[in-house]
Order: C-alpha cells, then structure tokens, then sequence
C-alpha cells in the first residue's frame, strides 16, 4: 500500500511540475491578467468565473467570536503549539514557511505533501484529551465553537448557491457584509439536498497556520499574474471528501490605523494588505482574482471549486494566523482504521509458544501479501510519519502517547510474522512450488520495505533536519541495531532481499 500510494503522490508532482512548465513556457515574458476591488470588473467576474467563492466580511460575524478566536491564536503562539513541517516534494526535504497545527476530531490524521499531520483533539462529546495547559485547552474549545459557527455559515452559503443555480439568476450577493440581507435561503429544497448539504460542511478538522513575514525575507514571488510575494504557493487543497467545502476564518494582526483604503495610484494588489488570490487551474484566459483579507473576514470554497480552481496566499506586512477548516478524507486516516488493519493482519498469527517464536495460521500467499502490506502501512503511514514530527505533539497533549505505543507493540508482533513467514520459506524440505507463490507475494512488499527505511533514516540524518529544535527534530522510529535481541529482523533488509531473490530464481523451474 506504501509504495501504490508513494507512486501515485509522485505521478502527480510530476504532473504538477509539467503543467507548471508548460504554463510559464506559454506565457514567456508576460504576466497574466488579474482583478482587485479596484479594478471596475472586478466583481461582474467573481459572480461570472468564481461563482463558488464567497467572502464573509468580518463585520458580518459575531464580535464576541471574533474576541475568542483571536485569543486562542494568540494563546497557541505563546505557548509554541504551532510548527512549521519538514515536507517532501519532488524528492526533496522543504521547510514550510508557514507554521501550523491540526486541531480536530480525535483520532484523526490529515496528509498533505507527503506529510500525516495528527490532530490535538477538540473537546467533542465523549473526549477524554488532556492538554498541558488550560489555555491550549480553552483554545482548542474556541476552535470547536468556530468550526460549529462555520458549518452552520456553510450550510446556508450552499443553499444560496443551490436556489441560485435553481433560479439561474445572478441575485445573491457573493459579498456578505453585516447590512446585506440574506438571499436564496427557504424551505425549496429535499431531504436528500439537505443530507448532502450537511455532509459537504460536515468539517471534522481544522488546520492552523501562522506566518510572520517580517522574519521570512525569502519567500517567493507569485509566478503567473505578478500578484508579488507568497506565503503559500499555488496549489488544491489535498485529502479532503469529493466536493466538499472549505472554510477559512482570517486573522491578519493589523492594528485599526492600518485598515486605511488601498492607495489608489497604486497598481495591481496592495503588497502590505493580505490577499488569497484564485485562477482556474491551467487557465490563462481567465483574470485571476486577488481578494484583500481584513481581520476577521472568512471566505468558503464551495462545492467543486477547490477541484476546478487554485488557490494561493499572497503576504502583507503584519503577521497573519488562520483557521482553515475541512472535511478530511479520512478513511485510511483515522486512529480506528489502522487498528482494525492491525488486527486484520495479526488474525494470522498464532498466541506465541513460550519460546516467543511466532507460528502462522494460514501460509496462503494472498493471505501473507496483506500481512505485510498492513505491515509496512503501520511502519510507513503513522510510526515513521509520527516520530518524524519529533516530540511536538506533547507541547499540546499527550493524547497520542498510548496509541502510538500500541501501534509500536502490533507492528513489532508483525515483524515476529515476517520473521515466520522467512523461517518458512527457508525451511529444508518445504514444497518448491509453495515456496516460490510465497516469495512471489511478499518479495516486492519486502523490497518496499527497505527502500523506504533508507528513504526514511536518510531523512531523519539531513542537513534541514539537523537545524530544527530539539523538541521538533525528526526521530528514526523504530530503529534497533542488527544485533539487537529483542528484534526477529534486522532494520537492514539489504540481505534479506537478496537472499529471497535467490531463492526465487532456484525455486522457479
């Protein structure tokens, strides 16, 4: 499952990195059109091109809200909850400028550029997370009660949209302020409408970022529009359910003196003034749009617009966090699943002999195959990803502790599996042909294996890796010596590997 999924990511950098060539070949020295609230067309083409784009203005949500959020941010900042991720594109190890966290759901998990990110659970109903301060966990009840205030936002944001398109007329206002009356919303739709209404917002996450851009001088300048300096690329939001919204709540620290009008000789987007800016992926037709975010403003992606559009945030001067809030795809993500794979994997196991030898039930490749898939998910999905992350989580919680020394505990019992599974097929006198199916099944898994444990430790080693605090530094975990006792395997599989592909060639006929 590692490597399909490894192949996949791949693949499409790739394809990503194409287009992007291809695009700035096609533009050569120009820069393409873009739009901001001064330019006069600027609205007719967000109701025209972006239509699944809304913007709540600040005024237009609860000042006692507002209030609470921007403590927690704050909260969170003081206390160093939120980090900036060692991510992997392109082959390469990326620090990203921006500093983040994963508030959520418990048990959940949420990738993105090859990275698993572990929520610090909000306090649902049934949590039992302790935090390391009230605060943290005062914050992480301030983010529950804005994601609720979101949702509900969403579910009406998408039913004006639907009597819009009902209607096919142009009458909803996509820009809300607090003196704007609502339109589009009634009683006009089914139960099966609202079902999926509410799943589309049914935002189980949140992912927090924090830039100050006065300590990044080096970000990079916006490719296509000449938009000016980025904070994040251009780019979909990834892992999340098919058409499903996005919702995110802004806070740029700007002091009241600095909400002045933009200055009109200006040219193109404010550089001090935050902005999202959007386009219609490999589109180059289309004006891009450049939106200015104040504090407190919250914009949606609704619908299918994070998949037929991109997105990036373009900086302004003062330091900026936002709560981005999404429905992660979250079935292979979740604590619960990957302990069901486990038990999946270790129903083949036989209750140890006092010896602590292992024994199998069943020697049926398909069965084994899976065995080891699930092994290398645990080992490559969640342990490997987990401790990369060094020991950040415990700054907030210690709410994956025991979980994770669980996994440890089933994965190391999977590694008394393959131990069995190779004792087996050295075994003198065992059937060729079986032999041969067996190595046919696992042989791949196993050369998985040892490719991403050298891809793993390699990165744990490097030099960007080195530079991050102690309590951030990545951790090879697991990791034993070649003669540790405890440990049926080596951590190098180098020999292994080759040993089993000689026992193929001399099992075949």
């Amino acid at each position: 499952m590692a490597s399909g999924s490894a192949s996949k990511i791949s693949s499409s950098n790739w394809k990503r990195s194409r287009d992007k060539l291809r695009l700035l070949e096609e533009l050569e020295d120009t820069w393409l059109p873009y739009l901001t609230p001064k330019d006069d067309e600027f609205y007719q083409q967000w109701q025209l091109k972006y239509p699944k784009l809304i913007l709540r203005e600040a005024g237009s949500v609860p000042e006692g809200l507002h209030k609470e959020v921007q403590e927690a941010f704050l909260a969170l900042h003081k206390h160093g909850c939120l980090f900036r991720d060692l991510v992997r594109i392109q082959g390469k190890d990326l620090l990203t400028p921006v500093s983040r966290l994963l508030i959520g759901n418990p048990g959940c998990t949420y990738k993105y550029l090859n990275t698993r990110l572990f929520t610090v659970p909000w306090p649902v109903k049934g949590s039992d997370a302790k935090y390391n301060e009230a605060e943290i966990g005062a914050a992480c009840q301030t983010f529950l009660k804005l994601n609720d205030y979101l949702q509900i936002e969403t579910i009406q944001a998408l039913e004006e949209l639907a009597a819009k398109e009902k209607a096919n007329i142009d009458t909803v206002p996509v820009c809300i302020g607090p003196d704007f009356p609502r339109v589009g919303m009634g009683s006009s739709f089914d139960g099966h409408d609202e079902v999926d209404r509410k799943s589309r917002a049914a935002y189980n996450l949140t992912l927090l970022n924090f830039m100050d851009p006065q300590k990044m001088p080096y970000l990079k300048e916006e490719p296509y529009f000449g938009m000016g300096k980025m904070a994040v690329s251009w780019h979909h939001d990834e892992n999340l359910v098919d058409r499903s919204a996005v919702a995110v709540y802004n806070y740029s620290c700007e002091g009241p003196e600095e909400e002045s009008e933009d200055d009109p000789q200006l040219e193109g987007r404010d550089p001090d003034v935050w902005h999202v800016g959007f386009k219609i992926s490999w589109d180059i037709e289309t004006p891009g749009l450049a939106i200015p975010l104040h504090q407190g403003d919250c914009y949606f992606m609704l619908d299918d617009l994070n998949a037929t559009h991109q997105h990036c945030v373009l900086a302004g001067l003062p330091p900026r966090f936002s709560s981005t809030h999404r429905v992660a795809e979250c079935s292979t993500g979740t604590l619960d699943y990957i302990l069901q794979r486990c038990q999946l994997a270790l129903q083949n196991v036989r209750d140890e002999a006092d010896s602590g030898e292992v024994s199998l039930k069943s020697l049926e490749p398909a069965v084994l195959k899976q065995g080891e898939e699930i092994h290398n998910e645990v080992e490559f999905e969640w342990l490997r990803q987990f401790w990369f992350q060094g020991n950040r989580y415990k700054k907030c919680t210690d709410w994956w502790c025991q979980p994770m020394t669980q996994l440890e505990e089933l994965w190391k019992k999977m590694e008394g599996a393959t131990h069995a599974v190779l004792r087996e097929v050295r075994r003198e006198g065992a059937p060729v042909e079986q032999s041969s199916d067996i190595l046919t099944a696992i042989l791949a898994v196993l050369t998985t294996r040892q490719n991403l444990r050298r891809e793993w430790h390699a990165r744990c080693q490097s030099r960007i890796a080195r530079t991050l605090p102690v309590d951030q530094k990545p951790e090879c975990r697991p990791y034993w010596e070649k003669d540790d006792p405890s440990m049926p395997l080596p951590f190098d599989l180098t020999d292994t590997v080759a040993e089993l592909r000689g026992l193929l060639l001399e099992a075949k006929p």
